[in-house]
């Protein structure tokens, strides 16, 4: 479940339903923290030094034609590696979450309002309880989990606990040295969809069979310290007495 209590800002991948979340307010320019995928050093701290160079090259997407900038949501039957090509330097932004999660839900808005920001970008977003293997694949454990793709390449994960519009194009920017354009702002478009800001409910089958699980494991358990205790020699007599 959401780890609110605790003062978590994630869910768990496999996460079931949690309580509404309200609208997140606008907070102030932060830098974005970066934790490198492939290969794996130690986190660093991005900076919004323009004279560095950035650390991804990407090849900006011709927009030539596109009327309307908005995530691209994969369905269950749709797989990622599908939309990116490994032989391209184009960059995509993927964005893991699950419906039910009110972190989730919380950066719908501003993830929706990206595609604005950075049109020559592409944007996805998957339910990573539906793609799995994905999720273990790019080391989804918690949602909402952002990835940075240069092709079919991972290149760097949002690391951030404030998941708003401006720490997002502090990221895109540091990482990429693209200039997100200025005009754009979070609408009231953007709380309506592509990606829901509305948390859902719906059936954790993982956490379910989980539970059956462990509730089979002690029952058998339990029958088989039983069967074990009256073979030994002498419990069955100090049973009886």
């Amino acid at each position: 479940a959401c780890d609110a209590a605790a003062g978590g800002d994630a869910c768990g991948a496999g996460s079931g339903p949690a309580a509404p979340l309200g609208r997140a307010g606008g907070q102030g320019r932060e830098q974005a923290a970066l934790e490198t995928v492939l290969p794996a050093p130690a986190e660093e701290s991005n900076s919004t030094d323009g004279a560095k160079a950035p650390k991804v090259n990407c090849e900006e997407r011709n927009v030539t034609g596109i009327e309307r900038f908005t995530p691209q949501i994969l369905n269950v039957s749709q797989d990622l590696m599908e939309f990116l090509n490994p032989n391209s330097s184009d960059c995509t932004l993927v964005l893991f979450y699950t419906p039910w999660c009110r972190f989730s839900a919380s950066l719908a808005p501003h993830f929706n309002s990206l595609p604005r920001a950075f049109p020559t970008l592409r944007f996805l977003a998957l339910d990573a309880s539906q793609h799995s293997s994905l999720s273990t694949r790019f080391g989804t454990v918690a949602v909402p989990n952002i990835l940075l793709f240069q092709g079919a390449k991972p290149m760097a994960r949002f690391n951030h606990t404030d998941r708003t519009l401006e720490t997002l194009k502090d990221f895109i920017f540091n990482q990429t040295g693209i200039e997100a354009k200025s005009d754009v702002a979070v609408t009231e478009e953007d709380w309506e969809g592509p990606l829901p800001s509305v948390l859902t409910k719906g059936i954790d089958w993982l956490l379910l069979f989980s539970l059956l699980f462990l509730a089979s494991f002690v029952m058998y358990a339990t029958v088989r310290t039983e069967s074990i205790r009256w073979l030994i020699p002498g419990q069955e007599h100090e049973h009886q007495e």
